[in-house]
């Protein structure tokens, strides 16, 4: 097998990637991985590898001597594990987490799946809500006011649950 890039030489790294679910597959002679920086696999750490990602360079100096109140972690320190220390730690490193993880998630902001369990209390919520607004409209029509209310207030409550 060829080197990708170059064509010349035999490929004798092969580097695998998966963006958005395709595998691609990069074959590389000794030369071009060297030059790509895929060379230094003994000096390989978690920080390195995550700045290649993001396309950073990582350096000690860079990073914010600034520590979590919580459970005193730095950026630092956040960057060589790979994890964040609390949940503190994202106001405490929001200018610095926030570029990151945006290129990787594409959005900041989590918006995740309900359950099913509340997806049938939100549809047994509207059935009842459509029950009693009948009801409603039957207490007004007959002129039975304080029936009305109550039946009013109800839905008001199942409308302010179903938010």
């Amino acid at each position: 097998m060829m080197c990708d890039k170059c064509g010349k030489n035999p490929a004798t790294t092969h580097i695998k990637t998966v963006v958005n679910g395709q595998l691609r597959q990069t074959n590389l002679c000794s030369y071009c991985a060297a030059k790509e920086g895929y060379n230094n696999f003994g000096k390989l750490s978690l920080a390195n590898m995550l700045a290649s990602m993001f396309g950073e360079s990582i350096e000690e100096g860079k990073t914010t001597k600034e520590r979590c109140s919580c459970c005193e972690s730095s950026f630092a320190d956040i960057v060589e594990s790979g994890r964040v220390g609390c949940s503190e730690c994202y106001t405490v490193f929001r200018k610095e987490l926030m570029p990151s993880l945006n290129r990787l998630h594409g959005k900041v902001k989590h918006i995740g799946q309900a359950p099913n369990c509340v997806e049938n209390i939100q549809k047994n919520n509207a059935d009842k809500v459509k029950s009693l607004k009948a009801q409603l409209e039957k207490a007004v029509a007959t002129e039975e006011y304080e029936k009305a209310a109550k039946l009013r207030d109800e839905i008001r409550a199942l409308e302010g649950k179903g938010e």
